[in-house]
């Protein structure tokens, strides 16, 4: 394969344009390759319809269980239809990120990545493609999410509240991209399926977004405060005017997003060593 210059691309075996950057741009995020692989996640129709159907359909259900009535949540002071839709929207924003360990595991199957291993795309740069293209299809999801609980569910927080929910919601959802590039970095296709399911619904169930953790068992608690999915739908509850500070969900995400970004510079590194 030959290197493109900054001004052209060149097609790899996916079909998938490269956008060439020279030597002396390695560390800077390449922004045509970072509006390329989100545009390409956005074309996939059936990842789309699954990170928006599933949590409308269960937003439907759990919202006609939980928040019919008008009945408050006392551990949030919410609405329970509000506590259900960020939920929902956690979990489809959640589902949206983690889906990129397909695409990873793909794409290494096919030589994609290795490919880009020999550009002088760095491993920040690579990492930052694949949490803006998550973010993007998240915010879709999210979006849908709150609109079909204010327009078709009367749901009723504000304008500002919802904008607060679902910016938290967005923002932290930088984790679960990471998680899923590190699965898509180790995971052979065979055992990808597997492991996505057994770290989504572990996340989703322990974490406290299918059912909420106050009409769970008292052990859940624990469990469920060492684990991201918790803190993500925490920042939406207090981005919807729960109270509670945005300092420890903030401080753990972080904590997070700092260890597993590492991780996973340090794979993308190693990797291109061996080339």
């Amino acid at each position: 394969m030959s290197v493109a210059t900054p001004s052209s691309t060149s097609t790899t075996a996916t079909g998938s344009p490269v956008v060439g950057t020279s030597p002396s741009h390695r560390g800077r995020i390449p922004i045509r390759y970072v509006v390329l692989e989100t545009k390409r996640q956005l074309r996939n129709v059936r990842a789309i319809v699954f990170t928006i159907a599933v949590p409308v359909v269960m937003l439907l259900v759990f919202g006609a269980a939980y928040g019919s009535g008008g009945q408050v949540d006392t551990s949030t002071g919410l609405p329970w239809l509000v506590v259900t839709t960020l939920q929902m929207a956690s979990y489809g924003a959640m589902m949206a990120s983690l889906g990129q360990a397909f695409a990873i595991v793909n794409e290494r199957a096919l030589g994609w990545n290795r490919q880009l291993r020999v550009t002088p795309l760095s491993g920040s740069a690579f990492l930052a493609s694949k949490t803006i293209a998550a973010i993007t299809t998240a915010a879709v999801s999210i979006v849908v999410v709150m609109l079909v609980a204010t327009v078709g569910m009367h749901a009723s927080i504000g304008l500002g509240h919802w904008l607060g929910a679902g910016v938290g919601i967005l923002l932290g959802v930088v984790p679960f991209t990471l998680i899923a590039i590190l699965i898509g970095q180790f995971a052979k296709p065979s055992f990808a399926q597997p492991m996505f399911v057994v770290v989504f619904m572990g996340l989703a169930i322990l974490g406290g977004l299918w059912v909420p953790l106050s009409i769970m068992p008292s052990w859940m608690g624990p469990v469920a405060h060492l684990l991201p999915s918790f803190w993500l739908n925490r920042i939406g509850q207090i981005g919807a005017g729960s109270d509670g500070s945005l300092l420890e969900p903030v401080t753990v995400m972080l904590a997070w997003t700092v260890v597993l970004g590492a991780v996973v510079v340090w794979r993308y590194r190693r990797d291109a060593a061996r080339q």
